[in-house]
């Protein structure tokens, strides 16, 4: 039977849960020898707790943070080449990657291979800058990105000194079009309706040697799509989608955040 998963991207509601706060530290000694998918965070762009939120659900997590809840992020494992693979680069992407790289253990690698991007909101880029001089200073880090997300990083600050500097090595994608990680391995992009102030906005279509994946993390509403989501879920063997708009009678019924991270599926 095939397995899907929600992920739910913008409510606030999403980082606002009824779940107690940890200071425990997720463990991330679970090694990976097949090909992974890892979800690294199903919370809101804006993290938990958020700013200046005084509700119930934030109670205790500014004095007790809960490290396990993460900006929405998939990480994939290609464990024949040891390399790792990040979509989405989150305001969480510093303790996302350790977690990312660590679970593939023949590579002593503190980054991983590629970031694939979404589209220029928070939740979606902005962990980039942590790879910038005043952080990390990385060499030519392969950032994967449709024309608009391209043009956007390589001609506005702070983004821009990322590219110059050659933090960030930029590879341009075409919607529909496979990109070849490896010989069991492809990546297709493919457009999706969202507020596009800046940037086109994609999902992923992620096939491995035995299975498939879908990832959409923003989406508008489904209707505005121009491809059926149920059709699309039914060909894949996982779906990691925004569900915020499935239904108004889901609000403040679901708590994904139950999930624990970084969660592995083999793939």
């Amino acid at each position: 039977m095939k397995k899907y998963y929600s992920i739910f991207c913008l409510l606030l509601i999403f980082s606002c849960s009824g779940k107690k706060s940890s200071d425990k530290e997720q463990k991330t000694d679970t090694y990976i020898n097949s090909t992974s998918i890892v979800i690294l965070g199903t919370v809101q762009d804006a993290g938990s707790p958020q700013l200046a939120c005084t509700k119930a659900c934030c109670e205790g997590l500014f004095e007790n943070p809960d490290i396990s809840r993460k900006v929405s992020s998939l990480g994939l494992i290609d464990s024949q080449n040891d390399k790792t693979y990040l979509f989405d680069a989150t305001p969480d992407m510093v303790s996302q990657m350790k977690w990312l790289t660590k679970s593939e253990p023949n590579s002593k690698k503190e980054l991983a291979d590629g970031i694939f991007l979404t589209h220029a909101h928070i939740g979606h880029y902005t962990g980039l800058i942590y790879l910038g001089k005043e952080a990390l200073d990385a060499k030519h880090t392969p950032v994967y990105a449709l024309p608009r997300m391209n043009n956007f990083l390589s001609n506005n600050g702070p983004w821009d000194q990322l590219v110059k500097r050659e933090n960030i090595t930029l590879n341009e994608m075409t919607a529909e079009v496979p990109v070849k990680l490896s010989d069991s391995i492809e990546v297709t992009p493919f457009l999706v309706p969202h507020r596009d102030e800046y940037s086109e906005t994609v999902g992923y279509k992620i096939k491995g040697p035995n299975k498939t994946a879908l990832f959409i993390p923003d989406i508008d509403k489904w209707r505005k799509w121009d491809k059926d989501i149920i059709e699309e879920i039914k060909n894949v063997d996982y779906a990691f989608v925004d569900a915020t708009f499935y239904s108004g009678m889901e609000m403040n019924n679901r708590d994904i955040s139950q999930i624990p991270h970084p969660f592995i599926i083999e793939y």
